[in-house]
């Protein structure tokens, strides 16, 4: 059999097929896929149906629409599996996307309809354009252009419910362990350095969120007759979130843990064009840029339940709630910080206002091996297909069920890699993927493919 992978016939192949490849996954960000409760799930099946139509079209012969139970007993979403078994003595590779997005948010801070896929110049703009469609396309593109040439035995799993934390995922892989056990492990959703600058994710920071409830009066009194006596809960509560910081920025909860420093920085003009900060606001935090967003906690209180301008009145509020996310830095025990962030609320509680927290979702960090023989074949990958090394990177965002595949599939190799760069404002409003990046995500799974079939 003729096996031409070379980078310069892949490349030639990866382009003749791209057009067609964005048409399709043009057709899938229409699917508004939204996997939050509160939204259709109709089109989360759809969304299923579709992408498993275009992995039986790649020519995988085992195509499968399957779930598992979450903690709670209720069926999980709908996930694609697509299996086409190893020749004799060849690896598989497991090539993990999600095809679940985000909710859109409110349609007048985008600037086109968020499920109408909309090209403007380089970028394809639209909900899951980028997270994660996108890496489904880089999967179905890199199977497209080896074709009869794939040496290698391959499972895709598209999952349907990352964005909304992968209840079922860890029952979903001891269900169907067999169908999913494999040598390696791509998972394809994370992010590039930069346009034109490849990266592989050796980091992840990891998750613990919850709720915080603040009480300091049985029920709601008149703040003419009351006030200067007892201060209102929303108050109370500004006064113990601002105990999570010191003076410089830093996390200041005892007992959690910072990761060493990265190899590469940020540098701040880029970081205050990349997250839009205003003029005049500082950065906040100690060490290097990089350091701050991959290897040590950040907490931000991302929801507080008070009373809306709109219906305010002359009352003391009695209570307030706050949600509290918590990132994790490698190394950092989810349950002791967790324990950690109880105890910090409980010994802050303002003026003995009765202060309780309920935990939420819990996530492990993810710290990859320095130098793995699929570590090295990635990187030769990525620099055929960029013509540049990649970076090292971390992520400050968490993919937690990557602590379940390490678990589950302890001698498999993971590599994490991505589609997305600092502009494609994935989980926000105007998210887009860089359709010349997308192309050389397709090439480089596609050399990697090859890498592995060598017996790397």
């Amino acid at each position: 059999m003729t096996t031409d992978t070379t980078t310069e016939a892949l490349r030639a192949r990866v382009a003749e097929l791209f057009p067609a490849l964005q048409a399709d996954l043009e057709a899938l960000v229409r699917i508004p896929s939204v996997s939050a409760a509160a939204f259709d799930q109709t089109h989360v099946a759809a969304s299923a149906e579709a992408t498993a139509g275009l992995l039986r079209d790649a020519g995988l012969p085992d195509v499968q629409i399957l779930s598992a139970p979450r903690p709670d007993g209720s069926p999980g979403a709908p996930a694609v599996v697509a299996r086409r078994p190893a020749p004799e003595g060849a690896p598989t590779v497991l090539l993990y996307a999600h095809h679940d997005v985000q909710p859109p948010g409110d349609p007048a801070t985008w600037d086109t309809d968020p499920f109408e896929p909309t090209q403007v110049g380089e970028r394809l703009y639209g909900r899951g354009a980028a997270d994660d469609k996108a890496g489904i396309a880089a999967h179905l593109g890199a199977l497209r252009a080896l074709g009869t040439d794939l040496e290698v035995g391959v499972t895709v799993f598209l999952e349907g419910e990352e964005e909304s934390g992968s209840p079922s995922f860890r029952a979903f892989l001891e269900t169907y362990r067999d169908l999913l056990a494999a040598d390696v492990i791509v998972v394809a959703d994370s992010t590039n350095w930069k346009v034109g600058v490849p990266a592989l994710t050796t980091s992840l920071r990891g998750l613990v969120d919850g709720e915080v409830e603040l009480r300091v009066l049985g029920h709601a009194v008149h703040s003419g007759m009351f006030g200067g006596a007892v201060l209102d809960a929303v108050t109370l509560m500004s006064r113990l979130v601002a105990t999570f910081h010191d003076e410089a920025g830093d996390v200041a909860i005892e007992g959690l843990v910072s990761a060493p420093e990265p190899e590469v920085d940020y540098a701040e003009a880029e970081f205050r064009a990349d997250s839009s900060l205003l003029d005049g606001a500082q950065v906040v935090g100690t060490g290097t840029l990089s350091g701050r967003l991959w290897s040590r906690p950040a907490l931000s209180v991302i929801g507080m339940d008070v009373t809306s301008v709109a219906e305010a009145s002359n009352t003391i509020a009695p209570r307030c709630t706050a949600k509290i996310s918590l990132r994790l830095a490698p190394g950092q025990d989810p349950a002791a910080a967790d324990a950690a962030l109880a105890a910090h609320v409980a010994k802050h509680a303002p003026f003995g206002a009765q202060v309780t927290w309920r935990s939420g979702e819990q996530g492990k960090p993810f710290l990859a091996p320095g130098d793995t023989a699929a570590m090295r074949a990635a990187r030769a990958a990525f620099t055929e297909a960029w013509g540049t090394p990649p970076v090292d990177v971390g992520v400050g965002g968490s993919i937690p069920f990557i602590a379940d595949l390490l678990e589950v599939f302890p001698s498999a190799a993971i590599l994490v890699t991505g589609v997305e760069d600092p502009d494609s404002r994935a989980h926000g409003a105007n998210e887009s993927v860089h359709l010349g990046e997308l192309q050389k995500v397709v090439l480089a799974e596609a050399l990697l493919l090859a890498e592995v079939a060598r017996g790397v």
